[in-house]
């Protein structure tokens, strides 16, 4: 039988064991902290569910095993997020944050080494590599055609000039406007919003679905940077949810530097979006999924949950 579909021509042709094997050396080496390592594949694994099955109380090696195993035994359904975890290990170039740590130097020499052994194999899987790109690229061609769209074009025309409407209202009428502005904008991408609500006394300003991860919003709109308090409380509220739930933070003026740089260590549970972001979006300049793609992916390579639209564009 002859196979035109991309995803049937992709799993044909196999991960070899030796890039298996190479891939959970690397992905042990690489992130001391099992909380690192979580807020990686959180960021990285397209299919929550395979996570939901992990038990993270165990062995780091044994997390690392078994996720990568279990991506292995079914390339037929897994292969993209496979592919995509050992490219996105073998780009990963900065190890200062194991330099850091008791015999940090020692560490940080294993793992680049078992990085190094990665992307020599990664390379070897050119093909397969290859195919994962071009579905990327088609779907970022497609995104842009979106964008092209009369309807869509005008529709955020039409929410930039509510955005600017907005300048001219009280603190508090704007900051609830800009939570509906904020749904129909995800409305528009398709990412099945849902409008503020209250859990058990918790407010919520917003939910929405991302590549089949949940995402709580958050959105804030004062005249400061939004400091550690408010990102602390919403990093609360993401605790307390299902396992693999994410969070956006939307603070139209920013953050500010300490909160950033406190909130990007440990398990890193949400993305960070500010003023500037939001306006490239309603100008057309990016489109809002590759920018959630972009901040997602960046937060999974290095950690850091703040990346701005001016190092994107």
């Amino acid at each position: 039988m002859i196979r035109n579909n991309a995803a049937e021509t992709m799993t044909a042709k196999i991960v070899a064991p030796a890039a298996i094997n190479a891939l959970k050396e690397a992905l042990t080496s690489v992130y001391w902290y099992k909380s690192d390592l979580r807020s990686f594949l959180m960021n990285t694994v397209s299919d929550p569910h395979i996570l939901s099955g992990i038990n993270w109380e165990d062995y780091k090696r044994n997390i690392v095993g078994a996720l990568v195993d279990y991506l292995a035994r079914h390339q037929a359904e897994h292969q993209g997020d496979l592919l995509r975890l050992m490219t996105e290990v073998a780009r990963i170039d900065d190890l200062s944050h194991l330099s850091r740590l008791e015999d940090g130097k020692e560490k940080a020499t294993k793992a680049e080494e078992a990085v190094r052994a990665l992307r020599r194999l990664v390379a070897s899987h050119d093909e397969l590599v290859s195919t994962l790109k071009k579905r990327e690229e088609q779907r970022a061609a497609a995104l842009q055609e979106r964008l092209r769209n009369t309807a869509v074009r005008k529709r955020l025309d039409d929410l930039q000039q509510q955005f600017y409407g907005l300048l001219k209202e009280a603190p508090q009428r704007r900051g609830y406007a800009l939570e509906q502005l904020m749904k129909d904008l995800f409305e528009l991408f398709d990412l099945d919003p849902k409008a503020s609500f209250k859990v058990a006394g918790e407010q919520i300003d917003g939910a929405f679905s991302f590549e089949g991860t949940d995402f709580l919003f958050e959105a804030k709109w004062e005249d400061e940077t939004t400091g550690i308090q408010d990102l602390d409380a919403f990093e609360g509220k993401l605790g307390r949810k299902l396992e693999n739930t994410l969070g956006l933070f939307l603070s139209i003026n920013g953050f500010s530097e300490g909160a950033v740089r406190t909130l990007s260590t440990g398990r890193r549970l949400m993305m960070l979006m500010d003023g500037s972001d939001l306006m490239a979006v309603l100008e057309g300049r990016i489109d809002l999924m590759e920018l959630l793609l972009r901040k997602r992916r960046h937060a999974s390579q290095t950690g850091n949950i703040y990346l701005r639209i001016h190092e994107l564009l």
